[in-house]
This record gives C-alpha cells, sequence and structure tokens, in this order.
C-alpha cells in the first residue's frame, strides 16, 4: 500500500494523516485494520435479512472508523446508508451496499488482501 495508491481510490490521505501524527506506518495499520472490519459483513448480512437495527449499528461504527481515517470513498455511501437506516426506511439498500461492497474490494486490494 501506498500513499499514491490511496490517493488513486479518493481517499483524503493528508487529513487520515493528520490523525495519526503523520506516522504513515500507523496510518496504513489502521487503513488495513479497517479494510477488514468485521461491521462490512455484519451491515451486508444485516441489511440482507431486514435487520435494520443490526445494520443500523454496523453502518454507525464504519462511519466512524473511514471517517476517522479519511477513506471517503466508502465513507460518502457508508453516511448516506447510516442516516437511512437511522430513520428506520423500509427501502432498498441493495444499490448503496453495492457501492460500499466495490469501494472495500479496491481498498482491500491494495491492502494485498
Amino acid at each position: 500500500m501506498t500513499i499514491a495508491e490511496l490517493k488513486a481510490l479518493g481517499v483524503d490521505t493528508e487529513q487520515g494523516l493528520t490523525r495519526c501524527m503523520n506516522n504513515e506506518g500507523f496510518y496504513f495499520r489502521l487503513v488495513k485494520m479497517a479494510a477488514q472490519d468485521a461491521n462490512f459483513e455484519k451491515l451486508f448480512s444485516s441489511v440482507e435479512s431486514g435487520d435494520l437495527d443490526g445494520a443500523f449499528a454496523a453502518a454507525h461504527a464504519l462511519k466512524g472508523t473511514t471517517s476517522n481515517l479519511a477513506l471517503t470513498p466508502i465513507l460518502t455511501p457508508v453516511c448516506e446508508i447510516t442516516e437511512m437506516l437511522r430513520e428506520k426506511k423500509e427501502t432498498d439498500y441493495s444499490a448503496l451496499v453495492q457501492v460500499i461492497r466495490e469501494e472495500r474490494e479496491k481498498l482491500l486490494g491494495i491492502c494485498g488482501e
């Protein structure tokens, strides 16, 4: 993983690094951990099963993680689904889930996962 690869995905690396005291190694370690966060799978399965409370809890946790690391490509759709789930909207979440899946896969790809 490199800063250039993260930037190419649209990650705000300057902001993320600032939050990690400009310690690049620490930032990379946290980004890898975030990409493997179990809340992604929890979000996907909860949405699929219609468990909106579980989906909200997972999305809210991901919102915090991705925000702290400035993982903008994932943060944006996660924020959107979090707010929809907070309101318990009975709607089709599949398009947003797909965007989150795709952005996570891109991140996992550069993490070497």
